[in-house]
């Protein structure tokens, strides 16, 4: 089976899993949600959403969030893992924000990747989920699939996204994001699929026969 014969049947797929894929980080506003995105580094979707409805209860906005301060917000956040390196990045990118950008959330990756704590994923995702721009963030979920699919040979993520949006068509990226996210969650997981359990892999390559090794750097 060709790439572009299982890009195509992948899209099939999750899109009749996921029809309508939800953003899975709760928030309210732009800010939020790249507070949110910037948590959620090495901590799962969950904790952050247990974790966020008490920051932003207390700091909704870049304003409020500075005058909290590092030390409150490290206090709020400690359940997240990396909290001292996160808590410092969200009061500087906050005073950033307001000195700099009018309290407000650029929509440019280029951009948002001069912020504290602010990297190209967490970028990506922003642009992506807050502002509807076509990106294809890559973590670690959409990484592993990539390579048991036959999406990508590439060994680290930006190989893997660059070889993701030539296969898939733009419009189409800010979904298929989620979608895939989804489906390594729930049915291609990092120990409950080898690359010959799940259905899309069963589909991809039928006649694997030992589990897939994933490439690395």
């Amino acid at each position: 089976m060709l790439k572009a014969e299982r890009a195509a049947y992948i899209e099939k797929k999750l899109d009749e899993l996921y029809p309508n894929p939800p953003i899975p980080l709760k928030h309210k506003t732009h800010y939020q949600l790249l507070v949110a995105v910037l948590l959620s580094a090495q901590c799962t979707d969950e904790r952050v959403n247990q974790v966020t409805p008490i920051l932003f209860g207390i700091a909704p906005n870049p304003e409020e969030m500075r005058k909290l301060g590092a030390d409150e917000i490290y206090q709020v956040i400690r359940p997240c893992g990396l909290a001292p390196k996160k808590s410092r990045a969200i009061a500087e990118l906050s005073d950033i924000l307001i000195r700099n950008f009018d309290g407000k959330v650029p929509d440019e990756i280029n951009v948002l990747e001069t912020l504290p704590g602010v990297g190209h994923k967490t970028a990506s995702v922003v642009v992506a989920q807050g502002f509807g721009k076509p990106s294809f963030p890559v973590d670690t979920h959409i990484f592993r699939l990539s390579q048991r699919w036959g999406l990508t040979r590439g060994k680290n993520v930006a190989v893997a996204e660059r070889d993701l949006k030539r296969v898939f068509p733009k419009a189409r990226w800010n979904d298929l994001h989620l979608q895939i996210i989804f489906y390594g969650r729930e049915h291609c997981t990092a120990r409950g699929c080898d690359g010959r359990v799940c259905e899309i892999c069963q589909h991809c390559y039928p006649n694997r026969k030992t589990p897939f090794t994933a490439i690395k750097a």
